[in-house]
């Protein structure tokens, strides 16, 4: 059976996508990131609970106080790509559990009323939210460039609170000259799929 989904459009999300090194100066602009996240809103997270947060580095000061966090390797794109999203999991998401699972309102004290497993499961939920992120990246005709080469605890303390734990850095625009290494490989199918 082959995949519904048209081949462009595989391709322009998988195939032929790829982490961008350079881009080129053109901005991203605040309606396309709110259609990559209208798109991506829907991705499926345990409970609904949502738990990504997305803090957009714009600014030329925000830039500089964040550049200085990056691993020295990741320093330039990051100076030079048009938006940077930090991609944060929220520890406190279970606040909006009540709205966002209107008929289960009690799951926000039945299951997550304790710091250790909120942690856990935001960490997990919002590592599923940021790949769907990245796709929405892709799926607006933008190259994405996540990175987590960076001084996390630096990072945090410029930019979050104690209940937001950084995830990943995604430099987003419209890919530059040589923005893309060579492809790397993949393992197969069956290197990866067992059936029991």
């Amino acid at each position: 059976m082959s995949l519904v989904l048209d081949p462009a459009a595989q391709d322009l999300l998988f195939r032929e996508a790829r982490t961008a090194n350079t881009f080129t100066d053109e901005p991203v602009t605040d309606e396309q990131v709110q259609a990559i996240y209208d798109l991506v809103k829907y991705g499926p997270t345990a409970f609904n609970q949502s738990p990504l947060r997305v803090v957009l580095v714009r600014s030329a000061e925000g830039r500089e106080r964040l550049v200085k966090h990056m691993a020295e390797g990741n320093r330039p794109k990051t100076a030079a790509a048009p938006l940077v999203a930090l991609l944060v999991a929220d520890h406190e998401f279970h606040e909006e559990l009540p709205a966002l699972m209107p008929h289960f309102p009690q799951a926000k004290d039945a299951f997550f009323s304790e710091r250790p497993v909120r942690e856990q499961s935001a960490g997990l939920n919002a590592a599923l939210q940021a790949a769907y992120f990245i796709i929405g990246v892709r799926a607006a005709g933008l190259a994405a460039g996540p990175m987590t080469g960076f001084d996390a605890a630096g990072i945090e303390k410029e930019f979050l609170d104690g209940d937001h734990k950084l995830l990943m850095a995604v430099n987003i625009g419209k890919p530059g000259e040589d923005a893309w290494f060579p492809r790397l490989p993949r393992l197969s199918y069956d290197e990866v799929v067992t059936t029991v």
